[in-house]
């Protein structure tokens, strides 16, 4: 029997709030994977957890808001190419309400919190969460990224 594909599974939360329409990036700091540079609240899916419960927790973990499983909304499923690594299957989730005011909640991991128009994204955003944020606003369901050309469904 020969061994079956893995990847590793990402979960991203775009988090919308204002008028004009902010989202919540967060700059990375001793991560040793995209230091410096901004990202979605994110992390990896922990065995036995469903992907809407694992976006919960991390916005959680590392904002300090609680969203309801009812005020998810999917926007974004990504195909990446691993780095240095296997690659990876990324669920992009967006919320428009959450309890609680947003805060660096790991400073351990994170220098700053960023509102930014997702329209207008800052350069130093890592390019991967920019694209699942570009493709999801524009109603993309799903795509590939770092394989050659990437391809939008």
């Amino acid at each position: 029997m020969t061994d079956r594909h893995r990847s590793i599974v990402d979960l991203h939360l775009v988090i919308h709030r204002g008028d004009p329409r902010r989202i919540l990036l967060l700059r990375r700091a001793n991560t040793g994977y995209g230091d410096g540079r901004l990202h979605l609240p994110s992390g990896h899916l922990e065995p036995g957890e469903s992907i809407t419960d694992g976006v919960i927790r991390e916005a959680r973990e590392e904002t300090g808001i609680d969203v309801a499983t009812g005020d998810l909304r999917f926007l974004h499923v990504m195909h990446r190419a691993g780095e240095d690594g296997p690659d990876r299957i990324g669920f992009f989730f967006a919320a428009d309400a959450w309890t609680g005011e947003p805060y660096n909640a790991e400073p351990g991991k994170c220098s700053e919190l960023v509102w930014a128009d997702p329209h207008d994204l800052p350069a130093d955003t890592i390019p991967y969460p920019a694209a699942g944020i570009h493709r999801g606003g524009r109603g993309v369901a799903c795509s590939t990224f770092g394989f050659g050309l990437d391809i939008e469904v």
